[in-house]
């Protein structure tokens, strides 16, 4: 196929071009599909909290511990994920990751003593860590400079579905066999996604013979690969204005919400409302929707406008707001009608995150994106890791009070991460104008360098 396609490679011919914007939803197809399996594993721990808990005899504390071991293997994968994700691809990565992933699982399901549990769950963040940066690397690939915050935000909207089985669905199923059953299914199910990930996947159109999509893709066609280096990708990162804001953006917008649906939530409503698990698992799918219609909608907003800053300044301002209401109202517990509608509102301003990748992505050079994207995600994952960890540890230092009083003092925590997200905010460059992303596209060569023609870009 490589050899009958050389030719369209070379010339960008409309029949070779037609083909790889037919086949990039192929290979979107089966890593949103792996994305979905992702958001199951993020969200499935608060549904089993309370089978979990009584079994091992664990304390808010240690459920805590063992819940946030998936956000910590995640982060500590982010940055050598984003390096393979530059260097080997993302086919392989992903492939990889989804394989270890299914492994964990199943140990978790399978688990002898709490030890275990803690072992699966670390095993299944190193592996669902290669997903998401695997899925952005793609995009940069498959995808047009103006198309990559709408498709993220689809991606984000498909994926969270995944969370969606992971809440009222495995509820149901556990309570009908068990919850360790479930675990192993679900395990058994990301290793046959592994195995769809290596057959279909690509890392980029010039793989299989067809022509770029990506205009910078297009503009370094002609140009001879440019050696990767593990050390110039961190020093060409790090040193772009910018992204620090964006990554502390990125670490404080995710810290409480995913803190809350990831853990907490589910635990919330059944001590603090008395809802049974399947009720509160209701709820949960709710903020849910949420992400999945913010996601879509605030890339689509984005890249109509063609900017980035503002659209996550409105976001993260309202996300503060909400937060501030749920901790407000009625002693931190508001009526369940209007908790179902903070709920979604939460979900959807939650998403101005998906414009932090848009942002990381236009800041940085197109060979280091995977690695930029990491950067950002490691913040993220560091800080919901730490903030479900802290949560649990409040609500064991307040266990005196009422269960609404305890969950109350818990969730001063996410407010003041969303506060600190607004912040952060004012510090970003705006990178979405169309004069800049024009200079982007005009060539390969990024800021301060000189292209083969003399010409300085700034």
């Amino acid at each position: 196929m490589t050899e009958h396609h050389s030719g369209e490679c070379r010339n960008g011919s409309g029949e070779g071009m037609k083909k790889a914007l037919s086949y990039r939803w192929v290979v979107w197809g089966v890593m949103v599909f792996a994305f979905m399996v992702v958001f199951f594993h993020r969200f499935a721990a608060a549904v089993v909290k309370d089978d979990v808990t009584r079994e091992f005899s664990l304390s808010a504390t240690a459920f805590g511990a063992m819940a946030s071991m998936y956000f910590y293997a995640y982060m500590l994968m982010q940055i050598p994920v984003g390096f393979l994700a530059d260097s080997l691809g993302a086919r392989i990565t992903v492939s990889l990751g989804m394989f270890l992933a299914g492994a964990g699982s199943v140990i978790f399901g399978f688990a002898p003593s709490s030890l275990w549990l803690f072992i699966g769950r670390f095993l299944v963040g190193i592996g669902v860590s290669t997903v998401f940066v695997s899925i952005m690397k793609i995009q940069s690939q498959w995808y047009r400079d103006s198309e990559f915050a709408t498709i993220s935000g689809a991606t984000t909207l498909v994926g969270n579905a995944g969370g969606i089985f992971s809440q009222g669905p495995l509820a149901l199923l556990i309570s009908v066999v068990s919850w360790r059953t479930g675990f192993v299914a679900i395990g058994l199910l990301t290793v046959a996604i592994a195995a769809l990930c290596f057959r279909f996947i690509r890392n980029r159109p010039q793989d299989i013979g067809l022509p770029p999509v990506n205009e910078r893709e297009i503009a370094r066609a002609n140009l001879r690969p440019e050696p990767f280096s593990v050390v110039s990708g961190l020093k060409s990162v790090l040193s772009v204005r910018g992204i620090l804001p964006a990554t502390f953006f990125y670490l404080f917008n995710q810290a409480g919400f995913f803190a809350l649906i990831g853990t907490w939530g589910i635990p919330w409503m059944v001590n603090a409302y008395g809802l049974s698990v399947q009720e509160a698992s209701s709820y949960s799918v709710i903020l849910i929707f949420g992400i999945m219609a913010g996601g879509f909608i605030t890339g689509w907003i984005s890249d109509r406008l063609g900017k980035r800053k503002a659209p996550m300044l409105v976001s993260s301002v309202l996300h503060m707001v909400l937060w501030a209401v749920i901790l407000l109202s009625e002693n931190g517990m508001p009526p369940l009608g209007t908790l179902k509608i903070l709920f979604f509102l939460l979900g959807i301003t939650n998403t101005a995150f998906v414009l932090s990748w848009s942002v990381a992505k236009e800041l940085t050079s197109e060979k280091f994106t995977g690695l930029a994207i990491s950067i950002l995600n490691a913040a993220g994952f560091l800080s919901i890791a730490v903030c479900t960890s802290v949560m649990g540890w409040v609500l064991d230092l307040f266990s005196g009070l009422s269960p609404a009083g305890a969950y109350r003092m818990a969730f001063i925590l996410p407010l003041v991460s969303a506060t600190l997200s607004v912040i952060s905010v004012l510090f970003i460059p705006e990178t979405g104008t169309g004069k800049k992303r024009g200079r982007q596209i005009e060539s390969p060569v990024k800021e301060n360098e000189v292209s083969s023609n003399g010409k300085v870009f700034y």
